[in-house]
């Protein structure tokens, strides 16, 4: 004899849930899915959106943030943002709670000049390699690995050793297999055709006050990025400027013509070219 006469009679978990689906109307059955399915259908909407970094200057210049799935690479020369500009995208994307990778060629980060500039330490892994190709090898490892955010310093001129076409591409095919984007700062042109994007920036030109007693003191620096290049899209080149003054954690009195780095995120003053 059943114990539970009640449960004999109820459907099994199929066709109860096929009888649910049936004594719907025709037009909520249509936007019914499983979970799995509306987990997919998110994560391809995720990974069709941008990355947005919180830098409006480069937000801006690439349609919305950085591209997912693909390279972008940062050319400039010395003193011209370009260390400013990856902490302030490596700042945007882990205080929004993701994780970040930072290749650091020419090691130059500063932890205290990236924690100043938002930059949640926590989240960050930080590499260090000797050699381009092990920096690239590096990038490609971190984005297998998952990072939503891989960005790459190649340091300032002359750079030792010169990594081959090959690993650039492998590079860029890994960010589109798995949706990451990849951030490379250089200081020429060093992508090829690898890139989606690569967005220059002009030397950037100095802000300072006169102090009587400690001399000049650098309040900031103006930059100039152009896009002058992106694919997949039909926006025009565009040119941007902002200011990112000097982080808190190092705004010690310097005399004039004497370089000042570990510089921070703000917008404070955009305008449009």
């Amino acid at each position: 004899m059943n114990a539970f006469p009640l449960l004999a009679r109820l459907p099994e978990a199929p066709s109860l849930a096929a009888a649910l689906r049936s004594s719907l109307p025709p037009e909520v059955q249509h936007a019914l899915c499983r979970a799995s399915e509306l987990e997919r259908r998110l994560r391809d909407r995720l990974r069709q959106d941008p990355l947005a970094t919180g830098l409006t200057l480069l937000d801006r210049l690439l349609g919305g943030g950085l591209p997912r799935g693909a390279l972008v690479e940062l050319v400039g020369r010395g003193s011209c943002g370009r260390l400013a500009i990856l902490l302030a995208a490596l700042g945007g994307v882990s205080a929004a709670g993701e994780l970040v990778a930072l290749v650091d060629l020419g090691s130059q980060l500063d932890p205290r000049a990236a924690r100043a500039a938002g930059v949640a330490l926590e989240r960050l892994l930080w590499l260090r390699p000797s050699r381009p190709s092990d920096a690239l090898a590096a990038a490609e490892i971190l984005v297998h690995t998952g990072f939503p955010l891989v960005a790459v310093d190649l340091g300032l001129p002359p750079l030792r050793g010169k990594a081959p076409v090959a690993a650039w591409l492998r590079l860029a095919r890994s960010a589109s297999a798995h949706g990451a984007a990849v951030l490379v700062s250089s200081p020429y042109r060093l992508s090829g055709c690898a890139a989606t994007a690569v967005v220059t920036a002009s030397q950037g030109r100095g802000n300072w006050s006169q102090r009587a007693r400690t001399g000049r003191l650098l309040h900031g620096l103006t930059i100039r990025l152009t896009a002058v290049r992106r694919r997949g899209n039909r926006l025009p080149a565009a040119t941007d400027q902002a200011v990112l003054p000097v982080s808190d954690a190092v705004t010690d009195p310097v005399s004039a013509g004497r370089p000042t780095h570990g510089l921070a995120d703000s917008t404070a003053r955009t305008q449009t070219g």
